[in-house]
């Protein structure tokens, strides 16, 4: 039997203009560090409105799952993207405009809804569209993205910081220019082959796959997804509580969890925060973001090196256990007040962009079976948004309490993840997505 050969650029090409929804959600989720200063004196924000507009994001996230659920099922993933991407655009604008506290935090919470479903759709879509070897590279490159959206954010603002006391308007509005770029990328994907064949279009998942890896390669894939969604016709959330699928979303959940409530988001956010309270100035403080998205950048790409070598396990393995030790140490040196805390943040985010944050997204989008993939996916992302909330929601409150000893309970965190992914968490390199819903079920 010949060989496949696989369309190399076009799989990249698709996985990247997909992965644009991850630029966005790197850029909603990092505009709110520069702006919050401003924003601040803007709205007279108290630690609890700081948190809560913080937040927000991941309110409209949760929603946004569930509206991505139920749209990439019923109408594709293409459209759930181009959706998506509407929704970012309409929300960077209102954003920007908003003439109040209640005004500026719906519109959050309507750019979460647009995270959520980008969250969700963008590593899905590309887990469906990957061969095999490749997949874990390629669903990274959607958190290389995400970096990406960040670091360039962290600039813009570090750019505008002197522009005003409406800079932040302009750290926002900005938020419109990829966002309809991502609107024209979305237009030229293809449809999922595995929707298309879920929805019963053999013939237009054929030809996707064939532009993929060829005829064989086409021909095989569709008998494989055939075979998974067998007895299957009717997917609901009830679906999810069968006993071959639970134990895959009984994980896919504490991944997520763990992804968040690992601690490592308040960095990104509350950068000038946390470096107000050892002296910095309001220059250095959002300096310092733009180091953050440097480092988070670089290891996310040694990320995408290895997760297709070293496996998910490992690196998962290896990112808890980090997180454990210097969280341990920054406690110590904010005690202090000592200017090389920056040092050991900045590590902890390398160690976490090269393990945790791109590894989560490659197992959500690997271990749940093709027959209920988007309900499944969309329980997992939700539970990862309802984790942030409450991460960064507790953060200006805890920080004002306990100060620096808020990092030891991101430690606790980190130790008791270690456990799980130790016990639970199974390799999932090199399987297709048919072998390895035997895997997750234990068959």
């Amino acid at each position: 039997m010949p060989a496949t050969t696989y369309n190399n650029r076009y799989i990249l090409g698709i996985s990247f203009i997909s992965a644009l929804g991850g630029y966005l959600f790197g850029f909603d989720f990092a505009v709110i560090a520069g702006a919050l200063p401003f924003l601040q004196a803007q709205f007279g924000l108290d630690a609890y409105w700081e948190g809560f507009a913080t937040g927000s994001l991941a309110i409209g996230a949760m929603i946004g799952c569930g509206i991505a659920a139920s749209v990439s099922d019923r109408y594709g993933r293409r459209a759930g993207l181009l959706l998506a991407a509407a929704i970012f655009t309409l929300s960077s604008l209102a954003m920007a405009l908003a003439t109040g506290r209640d005004m500026f935090i719906a519109a959050r919470c309507m750019a979460g809804i647009g995270v959520g479903m980008a969250s969700m759709l963008s590593p899905m879509y590309i887990a469906e569209i990957a061969p095999a070897h490749l997949r874990g590279r390629m669903v990274a490159i959607n958190q290389l993205t995400v970096v990406i959206g960040i670091l360039v954010t962290n600039i813009i603002n570090y750019t505008l910081r002197n522009s005003g006391d409406d800079a932040w308007r302009w750290m926002f509005g900005l938020g419109a220019v990829p966002s309809t770029l991502f609107i024209i990328g979305a237009w030229w994907l293809p449809e999922s082959p595995r929707w298309l064949v879920q929805a019963g279009k053999t013939n237009q998942a054929t030809t996707v796959l064939s532009k993929i890896g060829g005829s064989l390669f086409a021909q095989n894939s569709v008998q494989a997804i055939q075979q998974s969604l067998q007895g299957n016709s009717k997917i609901n959330y009830r679906s999810l509580l069968h006993k071959a699928v639970l134990p895959a979303v009984l994980i896919g959940i504490g991944l997520a969890v763990f992804q968040q409530l690992c601690g490592i988001n308040v960095v990104f956010n509350y950068t000038p925060r946390i470096f107000e309270s050892i002296g910095a100035s309001q220059d250095d403080q959002l300096l310092q973001t733009v180091f953050i998205g440097c480092v988070n950048l670089v290891f996310t790409v040694l990320a995408m090196l290895l997760v297709d070598k070293l496996g998910r396990k490992p690196l998962m393995l290896l990112g808890a256990a980090g997180l454990t030790v210097l969280y341990i140490i920054v406690v110590q040196l904010l005690g202090a007040g000592s200017a090389s805390v920056s040092w050991f943040l900045l590590a902890a985010i390398g160690v976490y962009a090269m393990s945790l944050a791109p590894v989560t997204w490659v197992l959500i989008s690997e271990i749940f079976p093709n027959k209920v993939r988007g309900a499944a996916t969309s329980v997992a992302v939700l539970s990862l948004w309802a984790a942030y909330f409450i991460l960064v929601f507790t953060f200006p409150i805890l920080f004002e309490k306990f100060k620096d000893s808020t990092f030891y309970i991101y430690a606790a965190v980190c130790a008791l993840g270690l456990l799980f992914v130790w016990f639970k968490v199974k390799e999932t390199k090199g399987k297709t997505l048919e072998e390895l819903e035997g895997v997750m079920s234990g068959h």
